[in-house]
C-alpha cells in the first residue's frame, strides 16, 4: 500500500474549496472570493494543459504583485507544475540566466517586463509561448492573459503528484556571481506553510497586508494566509501612508516586513495619532531590531514582534524569537541579540570545522536539520553536497547557542551581504566593477547602515592612478539589480592584503564595524 503524504496541489484545492464563501484577497482595486479565486486557478490550471504545460513542467513567472499572479501560482500548484519566479529587481542577465538553467517552457510576464524577454527569447529554446499580462494587443507570437484564460475550461482538475515533485525553484545569489536554484518540493513546501501558520499563531480571522515581492517570503506568508482562510490584502511596493491607510481602513492584524520597512514605518508614527490597535503580529527577519527601535515599537505596536532567522535554503524559518521574548524588561535585554530557538520542524546546532557540535557560547557554524530544508542546488550536485551533509543544511553563519538554546548570529563565513532584506553575493558585484577598463582590483563589502541593514560598499583601485567613480556607478546600475549596486564606491591607492595575498576584506569592515557586538 502506497504511503499518503501532504502535497501542496491537494493542500492548496482544499483551502480554497474549504474558504469557498470567505474573501480571499483585495487586491488591484478589486476584492476575490475562496470560490473565485478557486475558479480562475483553476481555469488557468486547463489552460496551461492546452499550452503543453502538464506535471512538473516549468513555469515562470516575472510579474508585480499582482492578481494575476496569486491566481497562476495557484494554478501551478493545481497542475502539479513547478514555479519560477522572478522579481521586478532582477537584472536582464540574471532573467536569461534563470529563464535558461530552469528550462523554463511557458513564461507569464507582465508588458512592462516585455521588452527585456522579447530580447532574451532567441537565446531560450525552451521557451515555447510567452502570456502577457496588461495589455490586449500582443504580437502575433505572444498571448494575452485574456485569451489564455479563455483557453481553459471550468472542469476541475486532478494531477497526482508525489511528495519529491518540485513545487518551486527560487534563485538566490551565488559566490561564482551567477545565481542558484534552490529546489524546493511539494512535500516541503506544504511544511512551510503549515509551520509559518503554527509558529506564527495565524488566525482564520486574520487580515494580513502584504506590500513586499511575492516571489520572496511574502509569498509564503501569503499563502500560510490563504490555506488558514485569512483575508489577504496585497500592494505592489511598500509606501508607508498606505500601509497606515490600510491599517485603521482595514483593521490590519498582520505585518511581514524587513527591517528596513519597519524603521520607516515607525519615523512616519512619531508624534501622529494613528489607530494602530488592530495589530497583532509583526513579523520580520534578516536582522534584530535595536533596543532604542524595540522600545519605540513596544511603545507603537505593543508586544507583537516576532523576528525569523532562515535562508531560501530552509525555505521556512529556521528559528523563531517569539513575541514574550520582545520586551524592554531588563531580564530579556540580552535575548533581543538573539534570533530565537528552533521551530517545531527544524534542528539548530553549532558545529566546528569537523562538523562536532560545540559547547554552548562557543562559536561555530550554524547549520540546521528541517523538514523543510531544500532538496538541494538545481543542476549543481558539488554545491549540494558542501551545504547538505548527512541531512545538516550548512549556512555558512557563525554564531553560538547559549543554555536555553536561543541562537546568536555573529557573522557570516560565506562572503555575502545582506541589503534591504535581500543577499548580495561580493564577488557578482565586483566581477561588475572589474569590467571597467580603468580598474585594477575590486573589493566589495557590507557596511552597517541603520535604513539597508547592510549597504553594499566598494573599494577600488585604478590602474593608472585615475579613475571615473560616476562610470563605475552607471556599469553596476546598468548590469546588476537595484538593491546589488554598491550605496558607495570608494577610490583607494591600494587594497590590503592578509600573508597569503589575498585582499584582506576583514581589515576593510573592521573601522565599520570594530564597535559591533556582531558582524551580521
Amino acid at each position: 500500500m502506497e504511503a499518503t503524504s501532504l502535497v501542496l496541489n491537494e493542500l492548496a484545492k482544499r483551502s480554497l474549496v474549504n474558504h469557498a464563501g470567505k474573501t480571499a484577497l483585495h487586491v488591484d482595486g478589486a476584492s476575490y472570493t475562496y470560490k473565485e479565486l478557486h475558479l480562475a486557478a483553476n481555469r488557468t490550471a486547463q489552460a496551461f494543459k492546452g499550452y503543453g504545460v502538464g506535471h512538473q513542467s516549468r513555469v515562470g513567472l516575472l510579474l508585480p504583485n499582482c492578481y494575476e499572479y496569486v491566481v497562476s501560482e495557484a494554478a501551478i500548484y493545481l497542475a502539479g507544475a513547478t514555479k519560477i519566479a522572478l522579481n521586478s529587481m532582477v537584472s536582464k542577465n540574471d532573467v536569461n540566466y534563470i529563464l535558461a538553467d530552469a528550462e523554463v517552457e511557458l513564461l507569464i510576464v507582465h508588458e512592462f517586463y516585455l521588452p527585456v524577454v522579447e530580447q532574451l527569447r532567441s537565446r531560450l529554446p525552451k521557451l515555447h509561448t510567452i502570456i502577457v499580462v496588461g495589455t490586449k494587443n500582443t504580437k502575433k507570437e505572444l498571448v494575452s492573459w485574456e485569451d489564455f484564460q479563455a483557453a481553459g475550461s471550468d472542469e476541475e482538475l486532478t494531477v497526482k503528484t508525489s511528495s519529491s515533485d518540485f513545487s518551486f525553484i527560487l534563485y538566490t545569489g551565488g559566490t561564482t556571481g551567477k545565481p542558484k536554484g534552490v529546489v524546493h518540493t511539494y512535500e516541503t513546501t506544504s511544511l512551510t506553510f503549515t509551520s509559518i501558520i503554527i509558529e506564527a499563531n495565524i488566525q482564520s480571522d486574520e487580515k494580513i497586508l502584504v506590500t513586499t515581492p511575492l516571489p520572496h517570503a511574502a509569498g509564503l506568508y501569503t499563502w500560510a494566509g490563504l490555506i488558514r482562510g485569512a483575508e489577504i490584502f496585497i500592494e505592489d511596493k511598500f509606501e508607508v501612508e498606505t500601509v497606515l491607510r490600510y491599517i485603521e481602513k482595514n483593521r490590519i492584524t498582520y505585518l511581514s516586513l524587513v527591517p528596513t520597512i519597519l524603521y520607516r514605518l515607525l519615523d512616519s508614527l512619531e508624534g501622529r495619532q494613528i489607530d494602530v490597535s488592530s495589530i497583532r503580529t509583526i513579523q520580520y527577519g534578516t536582522a534584530p531590531i535595536t533596543a532604542e527601535r524595540l522600545k519605540q515599537g513596544l511603545e507603537v505596536f505593543g508586544q507583537v514582534f516576532l523576528q525569523i532567522y532562515g535562508l531560501t535554503e530552509t525555505q521556512s524559518a529556521a528559528t523563531w524569537l517569539k513575541k514574550e521574548f520582545h520586551s524592554a524588561e531588563a531580564e530579556y535585554s540580552h535575548l533581543l541579540k538573539s534570533c530565537g530557538r528552533s521551530t517545531i520542524f527544524s534542528q539548530v546546532k553549532v558545529v566546528d570545522e569537523t562538523g562536532e557540535e560545540v559547547a554552548s557560547g562557543d562559536e561555530g557554524e550554524v547549520v540546521v536539520k528541517a523538514f523543510t530544508n531544500m532538496a538541494g542546488y538545481l543542476n549543481q550536485p558539488e554545491k549540494t553536497a558542501e551545504t547538505l551533509k548527512d541531512g545538516w543544511l550548512h549556512t555558512g553563519d557563525v554564531g553560538k547557542m547559549d543554555e536555553q538554546g536561543f541562537l546568536y548570529l555573529l557573522d557570516r563565513a560565506k562572503d555575502m551581504m545582506i541589503s534591504g532584506g535581500m543577499n548580495v553575493y561580493s564577488s557578482e558585484v565586483e566581477n561588475v566593477i572589474q569590467e571597467h577598463p580603468d580598474v585594477a582590483q575590486a573589493a566589495v563589502i557590507g557596511v552597517p547602515d541603520a535604513d539597508w541593514g547592510e549597504a553594499v560598499t566598494a573599494f577600488v583601485t585604478a590602474k593608472n592612478g585615475s579613475l571615473d567613480i560616476d562610470e563605475v556607478m552607471a556599469i553596476c546600475k546598468a548590469q546588476l539589480s537595484k538593491y546589488k549596486s554598491p550605496k558607495t564606491i570608494h577610490l583607494v591607492d591600494a587594497l590590503p592584503l592578509t600573508s597569503y595575498g589575498k585582499i584582506d576584506k576583514k581589515k576593510l569592515r573592521e573601522p565599520y564595524w570594530e564597535l559591533a557586538d556582531r558582524r551580521i
